[in-house]
């Protein structure tokens, strides 16, 4: 069979095999719980828009009512605009227990003008300190941006309106736990963080810019719902779970490549695996396998 053949077929069967599993929020209330925040998390629109609140009291959050095994989820957010120094917009997605599995997006606040940080992190059976921070190349607070998790049983793949930001590989044969077996929520929170946040918690929030508003909206997961100990995945109608393990299948081709090297050379300001001074024993094991 030709390559370009065996692609289609591939493709094909990627899409029959979670066609079931495919959520798009033209409605919140039908995907997500607000969690906390006294009131201060609404769903407006008829459904259609999403929005949390810091005031000087307390911050909000909410959360998916579905876990995921595998999948891509993808939600468009407008940031805090104005002088947001000292909040953190947290989104991601993550397991329970004190062996628990996380992927996250955090954005940092920052004072009128300057640029948002954007803080990504990989937890596995617990453990973190997988952080990389970039720049935007654009004002996330002007308009709505898609943020995406691309996460298979190969590799995690971090995207920002469809551009590769970051990848991390499954490198367990290596000896480097992946998260790849707990079934992940989507969460989301705006809090106040003025104590690491911003240039180490030297930058305090002004109340006096209070509410701060982040907006969501376009919340799409083609992705793998988890119930009762089974996965969407693995009904009657579709293939085994364990054939979901490889879905979605997408790989970073050679344009995305040279994307995702450009967002690295031009907009990252931080990379736990080029910290040396953090690591005197040594770097983790994934910063030295080629």
């Amino acid at each position: 069979m030709a390559s370009s053949q065996r692609e289609l077929l591939v493709f094909v069967l990627s899409v029959l095999v979670c066609s079931l599993s495919i959520s798009s929020a033209s409605n919140f209330n039908n995907y997500f719980d607000i969690t906390w925040g006294d009131g201060r998390g609404k769903v407006a629109n008829n459904g259609e828009l999403l929005t949390l609140s810091l005031d000087k009291a307390s911050g909000s959050g909410f959360q998916s009512k579905d876990e995921y095994l595998f999948g891509k989820i993808d939600m468009q957010l407008k940031l805090v605009p104005g002088n947001s120094a000292g909040t953190v917009t947290a989104y991601y997605l993550s397991s329970k227990g004190a062996t628990w599995d996380e992927i996250d997006f955090e954005f940092l606040g920052n004072l009128t003008g300057d640029p948002y940080i954007l803080h990504t992190n990989v937890f596995s059976q617990g453990k973190g300190n997988r952080e990389q921070q970039f720049y935007l190349w654009f004002d996330p607070t002007a308009d709505f941006h898609t943020y995406s998790i691309l996460w298979n049983s190969q590799s995690i793949i971090f995207f920002v309106d469809d551009t590769p930001i970051r990848e991390f590989k499954n490198l367990e044969s290596k000896g480097v736990p992946f998260p790849k077996s707990q079934p992940m929520r989507i969460y989301s929170s705006l809090w106040n963080a003025d104590d690491w946040a911003t240039r180490g918690g030297l930058v305090k929030t002004d109340w006096s810019q209070a509410p701060f508003t982040a907006s969501y909206r376009n919340f799409m997961a083609n992705a793998c719902v988890w119930s009762n100990g089974a996965s969407s995945c693995g009904s009657d109608s579709n293939p085994s779970a364990s054939t979901a393990k490889s879905w979605p299948s997408e790989e970073l081709g050679s344009i995305s490549q040279a994307k995702l090297r450009w967002v690295r050379i031009n907009y990252m300001i931080y990379d736990y695996c080029m910290d040396l001074k953090r690591f005197p024993q040594g770097l983790p094991p994934e910063c030295t396998i080629p």
